[in-house]
């Protein structure tokens, strides 16, 4: 019986199951994503998150606990370099298990595991969610409706107050030429009258 049997042992040995799952960890290092069953992506979860969160803190300690799992030493510069600094703000789940078609021929769960910070389409639809995700409370929204209708109703009195101002304006200006004009005129009639006289003047002298 296998009660309280938590371990997945894959149908294989301890020493089999290890190096299957020590391999797997350093193909999901190098390659952000894979490609296995459906048990085994599991399994790889278990296995593979412990480790990558000893990347966040890099000290030689940690660097040989990480080593006596993997014995890979491009994994190890890849997992402590490239790896640990996408996953600094990451509390946990650095993985992500997408299930695929089964495969042909056994008919085996096929699932596809990556990490979730390497993914480009599921980290930039998360971070508009999160930019448009906004908190307010009825009170906020309500008086920020008010403030708007109060901003757009003086916006829509503006162009009427500025028409009228401009009336005002050009009426003042159309009076102020008509003075002028009559101004002219006044001038124009005192200089006819003048010459009028002096033609007189001079008329009554000749006589």
């Amino acid at each position: 019986m296998r009660h309280g049997d938590k371990i997945k042992n894959l149908s294989r040995t301890a020493s089999h199951r290890a190096a299957l799952l020590s391999n797997l960890t350093c193909q999901l290092i190098q390659y952000k994503r894979i490609t296995t069953t459906l048990a085994k992506a599991k399994a790889l979860r278990v296995y593979a998150e412990p480790i990558i969160t000893r990347s966040k803190n890099d000290n030689m300690h940690n660097r040989r606990i990480v080593f006596s799992y993997l014995q890979d030493k491009e994994a190890i510069k890849e997992l402590f370099g490239v790896i640990s600094d996408k996953v600094a703000d990451r509390p946990g789940g650095y993985t992500r298990i997408i299930k695929l078609p089964r495969r042909i021929g056994d008919a085996a769960d096929m699932a596809m595991i990556e990490l979730v910070d390497f993914n480009t389409i599921y980290g930039r639809d998360t971070e508009v969610a999160a930019a448009k995700k906004t908190r307010r409370s009825r009170r906020s929204s309500g008086a920020k409706s008010t403030v708007e209708t109060a901003t757009e109703s003086v916006v829509n009195t503006m162009p009427e107050v500025q028409a009228e101002e401009n009336v005002v304006e050009i009426t003042d200006v159309a009076e102020s030429t008509e003075t002028t004009t009559e101004s002219i005129e006044t001038t124009t009639e005192s200089t006819e009258t003048a010459t009028e006289s002096t033609e007189t003047a001079a008329e009554e002298n000749n006589a």
